[in-house]
């Protein structure tokens, strides 16, 4: 237990120094919008362009893993989906529920794996996160629209944004280079290193910089279905998906992590782009951080 604390603690100190960084306004509220965007498309991509083209990838159960995941996603869906009837939520509220529910944070989903598990960790997040991201991302594109009352983004709209996902390139290109057995130059391979480095630091910086406790006790029930079924839910069905799919020992138990994260601040960005609850889904950010 002590050892568990003391890999996570670190990771926690961080996001609440982010906290404390805005509330004394050390630094000024514009600094956080450009740093998010260096974090998003350049260091946390290297991180995992880096973690995979390195990786080691035999004898981990990564079909087992990606089945399992996968079956979590759609069941909390279709649980999401039987909800709706009966919740008295509008669309744009629904979709927020939705979003906080299925989605998460990466970067203290690799923070954490990397304190706990270390390289091995590391390398399985990063593998989740190549599962999750484009599933989870087509999902909620999707409710928005039928939901929240966004313009419809056809097939092709959200194909063209998932293929420039930065995430997504970064870890399609890390696993073809692994696969390829195709080694990074030496210079490459410690420049990703650095910058890789970099990422979760500011990235874990950057999530308690937005929080708004405030705003997230004020709202309401929604808040707390939300934060129930993402840190209460999803990990069961998670730990369900790895029973019945035969996933054990370290996999098992970073799969079992990536249900047990908070929820992603990109959500706030999708929501205000197509129309969600934007100040419902940061609270549901706030409260399950």
């Amino acid at each position: 237990m002590i050892d568990i604390v003391n890999a996570l603690l670190p990771v926690f100190l961080i996001i609440a120094l982010g906290q404390l960084l805005t509330r004394v306004k050390f630094v000024g509220a514009e600094l956080w919008a450009p740093l998010d965007r260096i974090v998003y498309f350049i260091l946390f991509p290297a991180l995992l362009l880096r973690t995979l083209a390195n990786a080691d990838l035999g004898g981990l159960d990564i079909i087992p893993m990606a089945a399992a995941l996968l079956a979590a996603i759609f069941t909390m869906v279709g649980l999401l989906t039987f909800m709706r009837r009966h919740l008295r939520l509008g669309g744009a509220e629904y979709s927020s529920l939705f979003q906080g529910s299925v989605r998460w944070n990466g970067f203290v989903g690799l923070a954490a794996a990397a304190s706990l598990f270390g390289s091995a960790g590391t390398t399985l997040m990063a593998l989740a996160i190549a599962v999750m991201v484009p599933t989870v991302n087509v999902l909620c594109v999707y409710i928005l629209t039928r939901h929240a009352g966004a313009e419809p983004a056809g097939i092709g709209t959200a194909a063209r944004a998932l293929a420039k996902n930065p995430l997504i390139l970064a870890c399609a290109g890390g696993i073809v280079l692994n696969i390829a057995d195709i080694e990074l130059a030496t210079a490459i391979d410690r420049g990703l290193d650095i910058l890789g480095r970099s990422a979760l630091t500011l990235g874990l910086l950057s999530v308690g910089a937005g929080l708004d406790l405030a705003h997230a006790r004020a709202t309401k029930k929604t808040v707390a279905l939300a934060t129930l079924l993402k840190l209460l839910g999803m990990p069961l069905l998670i730990a369900t998906g790895c029973w019945l799919f035969g996933v054990h020992g370290l996999t098992r138990d970073v799969a079992i992590l990536c249900g047990t994260v908070p929820g992603a601040t990109s959500s706030y960005i999708l929501a205000r782009q197509l129309g969600g609850d934007t100040q419902l889904i940061a609270s549901m950010i706030s409260a399950t951080t």
